[in-house]
């Protein structure tokens, strides 16, 4: 198999993983904090940087899945958007032009 055609197959299985971790949040966070780290460990394995709509849906501290209102909160402060994580007291701050 080609690179690309791995990585694709990669792709997929994180989307997927971070639809699970999505549905299951509510009933099972801990669930959902481990289909975050495999999704990881996958796109390290084959050198794929994960989509910036999912790099936003978790801590880049302790990888716990973020659901905004439960175990996040988003604020707009300064041009910039943050994402507070509620598990480990850290935040992640990214630039936000209009």
């Amino acid at each position: 198999m080609k690179k690309q055609e791995i990585q694709k197959i990669a792709l997929e299985r994180i989307k997927i993983l971070f639809k699970e971790a999505d549905k299951s949040f509510s009933k099972h966070p801990e669930r959902s904090n481990r289909y975050v780290k495999l999704a990881r460990k996958i796109a390290m394995k084959v050198n794929l940087s994960i989509p910036s709509t999912y790099k936003r849906k978790f801590c880049k501290h302790c990888y716990s899945y973020l659901k905004i209102g439960s175990n996040a909160r988003k604020r707009i402060r300064d041009k910039k958007i943050i994402y507070y994580c509620m598990e480990c007291k850290k935040f992640n701050r990214i630039p936000y032009k209009r």
